[in-house]
Order: structure tokens, then sequence, then C-alpha cells
């Protein structure tokens, strides 16, 4: 019998992959913003096309939250960058993204990596996380808020590439406060969880980095990035401290899968191109060679 939390995996692939591209879309239509401004989420808050993204985005997170219970954050993590193929499939279709040769063979490295990771995984309840863990959390979330206030200042892919790995920092961050409190004995244990507000702090500034990253121009640039930062630190974590386990004699697997799956969403990095310039340069490119054609035409 195929276990709920294989399940609540794949739906959250699903939710993410939509989430990104209509937050992409949103972020498209909204003013640059060159400061670490909370503003941002307001003003994104107002474009339903963005209110939708969030939704499915909270969906996706609520899924990998169940998946986390008895699932590994090396699996899970990694896994949330396969959100990346639905993304790159819906852009294609939806919103006539072109991708590069690279980048669509990138995505089926992504796919085998994930597969590895899927293979390897082992199920397992976490162990809880101590008051060393909790300050460290804390810490953590004070520091990626402060790079966040300098990283704004970049512009184009670069601007894509570093807001979305401290963004992919700030979601890993609250993986690892996921794990433990997806285990939580009753509802009140859950509610008094100090790891529930460092989840939720966690949350909503990746969320604002995604946002701004997004607005630099490459989806894929800032999701890849995202991704590839979020995915090591967590598995790390979880491998050392938070009971996740691999099946006896997989080990190798999981590190090629893992390897494959990091080296994947680098590479997406790199070889993305952005998405949103496209059509604001065939757009314009259409203007000028009708501009040019109106000029040729002598007069009657």
């Amino acid at each position: 019998m195929v276990s709920s939390g294989w399940c609540f995996l794949a739906a959250m692939i699903v939710a993410y992959g939509f989430a990104n591209m209509l937050q992409s879309v949103a972020a498209a239509r909204t003013t640059v913003h060159h400061t670490f401004d909370p503003g941002l989420l307001l003003r994104l808050a107002g474009h339903r096309t963005y209110l939708i993204g969030l939704c499915c985005q909270v969906a996706g997170f609520v899924l990998a939250f169940l998946a986390r219970r008895d699932l590994p954050l090396f699996l899970v993590q990694a896994s949330v960058a396969a959100g990346l193929g639905v993304t790159a499939v819906l852009g294609v279709v939806v919103l006539k993204w072109r991708l590069p040769a690279a980048e669509v063979a990138l995505l089926v490295l992504l796919f085998g990596g994930i597969t590895a990771l899927v293979l390897s995984a082992q199920p397992a309840p976490s162990k809880g996380l101590g008051t060393a863990g909790l300050v460290a959390l804390a810490v953590a979330l004070g520091g990626i808020a402060v790079l966040g206030f300098f990283a704004v200042r970049l512009h184009g892919s670069p601007g894509s590439v570093a807001l979305g790995s401290l963004a992919g920092l700030a979601f890993s961050a609250a993986a690892v406060a996921a794990r433990p409190l997806a285990s939580a004995s009753s509802p009140e244990a859950f509610v008094r969880d100090p790891l529930l507000y460092l989840l939720i702090a966690h949350s909503i500034v990746g969320q604002l980095l995604l946002g701004l990253a997004m607005q630099r121009g490459s989806t894929t640039a800032a999701v890849a990035a995202m991704d590839a930062a979020g995915a090591v630190p967590a598995a790390i974590i979880g491998l050392l401290l938070l009971n996740d386990k691999i099946w006896p004699g997989r080990e190798w697997l999981a590190a090629v899968g893992f390897l494959v799956t990091l080296a994947a969403v680098i590479g997406l990095t790199r070889y993305a191109e952005p998405q949103h310039h496209h059509a604001v340069a065939g757009e314009r490119e259409r203007a000028v060679v009708g501009a040019a054609r109106g000029r040729a035409v002598p007069p009657s």
C-alpha cells in the first residue's frame, strides 16, 4: 500500500508548479522594487493572479508539511524543485515561454535525480529539535533578512539568483522547523510550540525574497536558485539531527540522486533565460519592424 506521505509529495509538486507560474506573472506586472520593502507583498496581493498563485503555494506548503511527517527532508526539499518542471510545461503551453535546449535537458536531469531520491528514501518519524536548534533558527532569520536588505540592489539574473538563494535558505529553515512540528502530539502542543512561529516568520521572509527575485526577470533562475540553496542545509540537518533515513544499501543511490538534482538546479540558474524579457523584447521588435515597414511605403 502506498504511504500517504508519497501522495502528499506528488500533489505538492503540482501545487508548487502552478504557484511558481502564477506568482511569476503577477511579479512581472508589478513595479520593480529595489528595496527590501514588505509593501511589495501588499502590492502583489492586489493581483488576482498572485492570490491564486499564493493559494497554490499555501496548498503546496501544507502538503509538504504533511509529507515531512514521515519522509526525510532531503527528499521533500529536493522534490520541491520538481515543481520547476510543472512550471516550465505550463509556461510553454500557457505563456508561450521559449525554453532553450540546455534548460530542457537540465529539467530531464532534475527528474532523474528526484527519481533516485524517491527510491532511496526510507520513511521515519522525526526527532525533536532542542533549545540550541530554536536559537539557531532565530539567528538564521535575522541573518537572512540582513542579507536580503543588501541583495535587493542587484539587477537582472544576478539579482534573481541572489534573492532566490536567500529565499531558499528561509524556506529551508522553515522546513527544518516543520519536520519535528509535524509530529506534534496534540493541537495544543502544536500551537504552543515555538517552532510554529519560527516557521511562519521564515516563510514570510522567504515569500518576500522570492517575489523580489521573480521581478528581476527569470522565474526559472529565481526558483532554481531557491531550490538549490534550500535543499542542502535541510538535507544535512535532517540526516544529522532529525532522524532522516535512507534504505540500507541505497546510500549510493541517495548520494547520486541528490548530487544530480543539485547539479540540475544550479545549472538552471546559469542557463535560464528571462522569460518576461522575451515577451517585452518581442513586442519591441514587432513595433520596430512595423515602424520600419511604415516608413518604407512611399506616399501615394
